[in-house]
């Protein structure tokens, strides 16, 4: 409204006066290509685009959020560490998250599971393959743990602590990248809350870990400091429809509210 009224009020006509003069103005961008960086699109970059492209057009993605207290799998985190068969191997919240996910597709079969059009068949199944969302000089891959289900704890953040730690020098193999069936990604080690991942192709499910924070909240009914995350789940609305969503993304955070009740309870 103020642009429009400005555009028609009358002009007053004053003097002309000589113009000040002004540093020239340099664009931020130049018609000769000065200041500017070429990439080419080439190699993982190009694959994860094309990958990426062709899951957002194709599965309808839905994200639903949780906010949970994490609190007690800190503690439980820091009490593996005392274990003499935990204390040469690096153990992080990322752990836990991925134990619950395991824990919660037992519970929840159908969102380990993909769409195949081809034979117009959902396939469920019965192995778990976790992908782990890992930056690279060379750009975004998912490598995963081949049948994580099965994989003891110990075994699970041996596994999980190889991953990432071959995917950092750049030596992740084909074979490690291929087959996922649900996948992680963990925002929070860049200071993130959250986000909206978008679907590894043949995925129906893939979970984005938040940062973790000292948080006031009610705790017991009264207002405390609990360590504190936020969880995003996207999945593929043609498979999993919005209560199995809800209800995996509750136990998940079950899990991480008090994995040695949720350990007790659901095995």
């Amino acid at each position: 409204e103020d642009v429009q009224k400005a555009a028609t009020a009358p002009v007053a006509t004053e003097p002309e006066a000589q113009p000040a003069l002004q540093p020239a103005l340099h664009p931020a961008g130049t018609a000769d290509g000065t200041r500017e960086q070429r990439i080419p699109i080439k190699g993982v970059r190009k694959l994860t685009a094309e990958n990426m492209v062709a899951s957002a057009f194709t599965a309808p993605h839905v994200t639903e959020f949780l906010t949970v207290d994490v609190t007690r799998t800190m503690k439980s985190l820091d009490r593996l560490k005392s274990r003499p068969e935990f204390r040469d191997v690096r153990l992080s919240p990322l752990l836990m998250v991925a134990k619950g996910v395991l824990l919660a597709i037992q519970r929840h079969p159908m969102v380990n599971s993909t769409w195949s059009g081809d034979t117009g068949e959902i396939v469920v199944k019965e192995y778990v393959n976790l992908g782990i969302a890992a930056a690279t000089e060379r750009g975004l891959i998912v490598p995963n743990v081949k049948d994580a289900g099965r994989l003891t704890l110990r075994e699970l953040a041996d596994a999980l602590n190889t991953l990432v730690q071959v995917a950092k020098s750049g030596k992740t193999p084909p074979s490690d990248m291929a087959g996922g069936t649900f996948s992680i990604t963990n925002v929070g080690v860049f200071g993130v809350d959250t986000g909206t991942p978008i679907l590894p192709p043949g995925e129906s499910a893939i979970l984005a870990f938040g940062a973790i924070r000292p948080t006031p909240w009610v705790h017991k009914g009264k207002i405390k400091i609990r360590q504190v995350t936020t969880l995003g789940l996207s999945f593929d609305h043609r498979i999993i429809d919005g209560e199995l969503g809800s209800k995996f993304l509750r136990d998940v955070g079950r899990f991480l509210e008090d994995p040695e009740e949720a350990l007790l309870s659901w095995t």
